[in-house]
């Protein structure tokens, strides 16, 4: 009796860091994709913010065309101190971040963009309306 308890002890025991590996990577939901534009006031070099968002966030591209995008950002900076800031159509600024390290700050920005975008595609735009009949 005393090595079948001893045997199943041991199994718990033995099988214990399995479960807690398999809980510790849940699935990570498939982010949509998204595109993000540089202000004009940005001096950091767009192909390295772009190769480190290939990196860091494969969702997110950059476009040159305002009116495509969903974010634009502001990249400020120059080596040891990097100044992002994250600005929703409109206008309002929804995030910055400071780091020393540019990737530090492609990070930043990438995480907050998957945490406050939907996921799934872009909800499609509202119907246009007709006008309405003209008085008599």
């Amino acid at each position: 009796m005393k090595k079948c308890i001893l045997g199943v002890a041991t199994l718990m025991l033995a099988l214990a860091p399995i479960a807690s590996v398999a809980d510790a990577n849940p699935p990570i939901p498939q982010a949509r994709p998204m595109k993000i534009v540089l202000s004009r006031q940005s001096n950091v070099d767009p192909v390295e913010i772009m190769k480190h968002l290939s990196r860091e966030c494969p969702n997110v591209t950059l476009t040159t065309n305002p009116r495509n995008s969903d974010f634009m950002v502001n990249a400020v900076g120059w080596s040891g101190a990097y100044r992002f800031m994250v600005i929703r159509k409109g206008g309002d600024t929804i995030y910055a971040t400071e780091t020393a390290l540019l990737s530090n700050s492609v990070k930043d920005v990438c995480r907050f963009l998957n945490t406050r975008a939907p996921a799934g595609p872009p909800p499609p735009p509202p119907p246009a309306q007709a006008p309405p009949p003209p008085q008599q």
